[in-house]
């Protein structure tokens, strides 16, 4: 066994974990069906949000973790439910009127509000395609309605209609009495509206593979269960998907979980293989509430790519995908920063240590090298000092303390200066404010003045770490206190970076007029 194989076996990192779960499934032979299938569900209910990328591109981290430690070949598909009837007008797009006309009818029939595509279904198909496609991913496209009418649900449909009893019978075990009355597991498209009907079944033919049930008007009506005439519950549809395709490995959020048993029978009845699955934790919103597609609340995709770059949320996703974390704006700086520390940490690391390096799972093994010269969150604090409108001002600063640097040859660094100046003036001005110092803080800014005026010491950001340091600690106790009187006099905010990298990156004349500002009250609001 080469190293990096037994590095990859032993790796703790659990993209791993899931894919040696997945090898145990063709530990004596390979899939019959060539490659092993990772899948990963959407709803296009409402536009899609960033939980739905999660899904996608942690599925990846699997799938490249599987190509590691196997030669099997692998394929991702993403299956659209476009086919699903609309049960609810999504709040945050328009033509609320015109879209509620057309409820209970298949996403794929109801018309765009945006004015874009041929229907609602496939706008919101298309931006999920569009997400996925600016991160790279490798994934094939499939969409319920043209796979049911397409006819490559046939065979599943029919073995439903066969096996009818066991798989009704594996329903109605989770279902309260009142819903047992008029529970089918197939759901049939009304032939003349259109419409996806939760209606009971009235006979179940297996000879001929028909439903027959009565539409809301009371007329009985006759249909073949293939060619798109009729779709299965979700809960049924889960487990068929899965025997129709033979999936391998599927995850989904913890709101699926108590399911499990249930998509697993289905499938097994169906005439499937039970697939490896993975149960994730839901991201929230700043409220602490569940991020939904339809109430459109907690952060875009397009909005995390405003203020940072793809590989960022990338890294917010894959830390620790079982526990439930929110996911609002404010998590943006942290991320971007601690991604580049891993970066500058892989070039060092061994091959252990790297497969377990978030960065290797981001990338695929493709590990960059960092480019940022300046942190994040220290570009936040130079723009608010500057009141930067533009990254150019924020480039002044920066090749001062590191003049090799260039938006040429720094792209990566170029475009986060782009990104904080961007963050600064959303999130961080509207809520800065600045306070007058006290008299223990005054001296102590007074000292520190005086201090950067007689200094010799260049712009050495740990040395002038410690000057600051020195400064505090003869006078605060804790010591945190003196920062905290920093950021908020000098900063108008409630944390920042370490003093002394500021110091080196904003100027030392800069610091000193700064902190004459805020002593002359200068900075205090009118």
């Amino acid at each position: 066994m080469s190293e990096m194989l037994e590095a990859a076996m032993a790796s703790k990192a659990w993209p791993f974990e899931e894919a040696r779960r997945v090898l145990k499934r063709y530990a004596s032979k390979a899939p019959e069906k060539g490659y092993v299938l990772f899948e990963t569900g959407y709803g296009p209910s409402g536009l899609p949000h960033i939980g739905t990328f999660g899904e996608v591109l942690r599925t990846t981290m699997i799938k490249r973790a599987f190509e590691q430690i196997s030669d099997i070949p692998t394929k991702l598909i993403c299956f659209s439910d476009d086919l699903d009837g609309m049960r609810k007008v999504p709040g945050n797009v328009p033509q609320q009127e015109m879209l509620a006309q057309h409820m209970h009818k298949p996403l794929t029939t109801v018309p765009d509000p945006f004015e874009e595509y041929e229907s609602f279904g496939h706008h919101n198909n298309a931006m999920l395609r569009r997400f996925l496609d600016t991160f790279g991913f490798e994934y094939e496209f499939y969409s319920a309605r043209e796979f049911y009418r397409e006819g490559h649900f046939d065979e599943v449909l029919k073995r439903a209609v066969e096996r009818y009893d066991d798989v009704m019978a594996v329903m109605l075990k989770s279902l309260r009495e009142e819903r047992r009355q008029t529970y089918s597991i197939f759901l049939p498209i009304h032939p003349e509206t259109g419409r996806v009907l939760y209606v009971p079944m009235k006979n179940v033919d297996a000879r001929n593979h028909t439903i027959t049930f009565d539409d809301e008007d009371g007329r009985e009506w006759t249909l073949p269960v293939t060619g798109g005439n009729v779709k299965l519950q979700w809960k049924p549809d889960f487990g068929a998907r899965w025997a129709a395709l033979d999936v391998d490995f599927e995850m989904y959020g913890k709101e699926h979980a108590t399911n499990t048993a249930i998509y697993d029978r289905i499938c097994e009845i169906l005439g499937g293989k039970k697939p490896e699955h993975f149960s994730y934790e839901l991201f929230l919103d700043e409220n602490g509430q569940k991020i939904s597609k339809s109430s459109g609340n907690g952060i875009s995709i397009d909005q995390w790519l405003s203020y940072a770059s793809t590989e960022s949320l990338s890294y917010f996703m894959f830390l620790k995908p079982k526990t439930a974390k929110r996911m609002h704006f404010d998590v943006i700086p942290k991320a971007v920063d601690e991604y580049h520390q891993q970066l500058r940490a892989y070039a060092t690391q061994d091959v252990k240590a790297r497969f377990n390096n978030p960065v290797w799972h981001i990338h695929g093994g493709d590990v960059p090298a960092s480019d940022m010269v300046v942190p994040y969150s220290m570009l936040l604090n130079l723009a608010s000092v500057s009141s930067a409108e533009d990254k150019s001002q924020l480039w002044g600063f920066i090749q001062r303390y590191a003049p090799e640097a260039t938006p040429e040859s720094n792209p990566g660094m170029d475009a986060a200066a782009g990104h904080a100046v961007s963050y600064y003036n959303d999130f961080v001005k509207p809520t800065k404010v600045f306070r007058a110092p006290n008299d223990l803080e005054r001296e102590a800014l007074e000292e520190l003045r005086d201090n950067l005026k007689a200094w010799h010491g260049g712009l050495d950001a740990e040395a002038l770490q410690t000057m600051v340091f020195a400064v505090g600690k003869e006078r605060f106790d804790p010591l945190r206190n003196w920062f905290t009187a920093l950021y908020e006099v000098l900063l108008g905010a409630s944390q920042g970076p370490r003093f002394g990298g500021f110091i080196a990156l904003y100027g030392i004349d800069e610091t000193v007029k700064l902190i004459d500002e805020a002593l002359a009250g200068k900075l205090l609001p009118e």
